[in-house]
């Protein structure tokens, strides 16, 4: 197939946006939000209608408010997720919050996330991440146990997470540059967001690996001599038309998600849509080529 073929070619495009990435990601950084880094969690509500966003960035600008994430919650309320406020950035908040007195708000909830909750939460995320990358590792070395030839199993359980390393640097550099442009911060949607990314992303590999173990064992009881090159483009090709159809079905999901949603996942979806179209490319430009490479390296040694 053209795509095993030109592999090199498909190489030094993945290159280029990795590259890009991690550029963007040391360059600009991420932008923890509280549920990181401890701050104050306020959602309040307008009965009359809430005013516009621009309103209320300029009523809390004005108050001595900065960093913080303001986003629309239902059809008459915000939340307001910032650092931690004074005792009189507290006791002001509802008129704050109300401006002139043309909208007058109401405070529904007001939580404080302490730096230790923080922390302990950013940790659990990183354990969840490796954990998951882990038992996908053992997962795949023991599905294809019984593919020991040309590659082994495990080969095949390394080159999944080299794809999905691609999957999570792709979206987390594209989050940094949102962070330094618009402002967004990373909180435990984010984590969802990357952890539900892994899921479709090593779904998706799978199942053209698992269509290269089917050709070779068929190969193998036919007797038929065909270089790995060849079953593995073979196999991509008999899965390109799924892997898209599939994919496609779910980014026109998220793209409705993204623009008619609320906003306060609308981050969410962005990531998810950057997340699942780097694993779809993943899974059929870099993840299958990769297995070709292996083995040809495999055969000179």
């Amino acid at each position: 197939m053209f795509i095993v073929q030109h592999r090199n070619i498909f190489f030094a495009i993945t290159g280029a946006i990795v590259l890009v990435s991690l550029v963007s990601l040391f360059a600009f950084g991420l932008r923890p939000g509280i549920d990181f880094t401890g701050g104050t969690l306020v959602q309040f509500s307008y009965e009359g209608g809430r005013p516009p966003a621009t309103e209320l960035t300029e009523l809390l600008g004005d108050a001595g408010f900065t960093g913080y994430s303001l986003r629309e919650a239902g059809e008459k309320g915000y939340i307001l997720r910032a650092g931690n406020m004074s005792e009189a950035q507290r006791a002001a908040l509802p008129q704050t919050l109300s401006g002139s007195g043309e909208h007058p708000a109401t405070i529904e909830q007001l939580s404080e996330v302490g730096p230790t909750i923080g922390k302990e939460l950013r940790n659990k995320a990183l354990i969840a991440l490796a954990l998951v990358l882990l038992c996908i590792l053992l997962f795949i070395a023991f599905a294809f146990r019984k593919v020991s030839k040309p590659v082994s199993s495990w080969m095949y359980g390394l080159i999944a997470l080299v794809a999905l390393l691609h999957d999570v640097v792709v979206p987390v550099g594209f989050y940094a540059a949102l962070g330094h442009f618009l402002g967004a911060q990373v909180d435990t949607l984010f984590v969802t967001a990357i952890l539900t990314i892994l899921g479709f992303s090593v779904h998706d590999t799978i199942v053209v690996f698992d269509r290269v173990r089917e050709n070779l064992r068929v190969n193998q009881e036919r007797n038929r001599k065909e270089d790995f090159a060849e079953t593995a483009g073979r196999s991509l090709g008999q899965t390109f038309v799924r892997s898209v159809n599939t994919s496609l079905t779910v980014l026109f999901t998220l793209l409705v998600l993204y623009f008619i949603g609320p906003a306060s996942t609308r981050d969410f979806a962005l990531t998810l849509l950057v997340g699942i179209t780097a694993g779809t490319y993943s899974s059929i430009f870099l993840a299958t080529p990769l297995l070709v490479t292996v083995e040809r390296w495999r055969r000179k040694k």
